[in-house]
């Protein structure tokens, strides 16, 4: 096998952040998926997310799972921190990490067959437990590695490439990260980087267990007529119930927002999650109208894209938790022995 290095040198020209540095400083190492898989557009819009939030490569963690898309964080962020667990293991693998060191940006990269089979009871309960993460999951529909099987959130009636229908219900993850108790919830399209990008930038900044859904395209084993998940059918199927816009501070807004209605969500961090409502009965702050609207698409075959929830007032697993502020690695051992007569205290109040 041959692999095949980007030089390590960079055009003097190329636009920088206020670190100082360019975009290929967020890259990582050749992409060995299919040319044209949407998971490479995917590695793309978070290159250009982390970028533009000016985010130090190293204060980032990213762990993932088995499949294509557990191959996509050797393929962006090359100088952060980096875990590949085992199948359907990423969010509890991040869930201790996350406790030990809160000081880092949280990054699970993830799959359809990951998650929605055999790793949807450790999805269930980071959402549940409120991770402060960002959770990607990159659905195509399929199993590519072995080769084209239907995975649980193919739709039912929708065809493989050598024909066969599926007859099972599809597992919506949107669904349940919202029923399971996630405070921003996403879904996107891989050959949508305009939207993808703002919505990954704002789950970034979002405190808590943040979800995006990203319907991405197998070029190999899922992208012909007749499936649901092919660069086709979602971008005539697409209906967006919103267009965001994400800024880092407060500093003043100059936007003309001439049609639809407009609504800012302030995150804990001092960011705001400006939105403007392409559907206008769409209220992205109620989780009982995310649900509704998102089975309401689902029945018309249609795929609801954009920010489909977020709870202005999130806490994460450690405000749950009442865990102390500073991260647990860096705690010396009067801090974690802290003597007998704290161990009395302790042990009266469980009495």
């Amino acid at each position: 096998m041959t692999y095949i290095l980007k030089p390590r040198l960079h055009h003097p020209t190329l636009p920088k952040n206020k670190l100082g540095f360019t975009r290929r400083d967020y890259e990582g190492k050749v992409s060995t998926l299919c040319a044209g898989c949407g998971h490479d557009s995917i590695s793309a819009a978070l290159i250009e997310a982390m970028w533009e939030l000016a985010i130090e490569p190293h204060r980032v963690a990213k762990l993932s799972g088995i499949g294509c898309s557990s191959k996509t964080p050797d393929y962006f962020l090359g100088n952060s921190h980096g875990f590949n667990t085992v199948h359907g293991r990423m969010p509890s693998v991040l869930t201790g990490a996350n406790l030990a060191n809160r000081d880092l940006i949280y990054l699970g990269v993830s799959g359809d067959g990951d998650s929605a089979s055999i790793g949807i009871g450790q999805f269930a309960h980071v959402m549940r437990r409120g991770v402060n993460m960002t959770y990607i999951l990159e659905n195509n529909g399929v199993y590519g590695l072995t080769k084209g099987q239907f995975s649980a959130t193919a739709d039912r009636g929708s065809k493989a490439k050598k024909g066969a229908v599926n007859q099972d219900s599809a597992i919506d993850t949107v669904s349940l990260a919202l029923i399971m108790g996630a405070t921003y919830v996403a879904r996107s399209f891989s050959g949508d980087k305009k939207q993808l990008t703002p919505l990954i930038k704002a789950a970034i900044a979002h405190e808590g267990a943040a979800f995006i859904d990203v319907i991405s395209p197998c070029v190999a084993f899922n992208n012909h007529p007749g499936s649901t998940k092919s660069y086709d059918y979602v971008r005539e199927h697409n209906e967006a119930v919103n267009r965001l816009d994400f800024w880092p501070s407060r500093e003043a807004i100059t936007v003309d927002y001439s049609e639809g209605g407009v609504i800012e969500v302030p995150q804990h961090d001092g960011s705001i999650v400006r939105l403007r409502k392409l559907d206008s009965d769409y209220d992205p702050t109620d989780r009982i109208n995310a649900i509704t609207h998102i089975a309401q698409a689902s029945a018309k075959g249609e795929v609801l894209t954009g920010l489909l929830y977020v709870a202005p007032d999130a806490e994460d697993l450690h405000a749950h938790l009442n865990t102390y502020e500073m991260a647990f690695n860096k705690l010396e051992e009067k801090d974690l022995c802290p003597g007998a007569g704290m161990l009395e205290k302790i042990n009266a109040g469980l009495r």
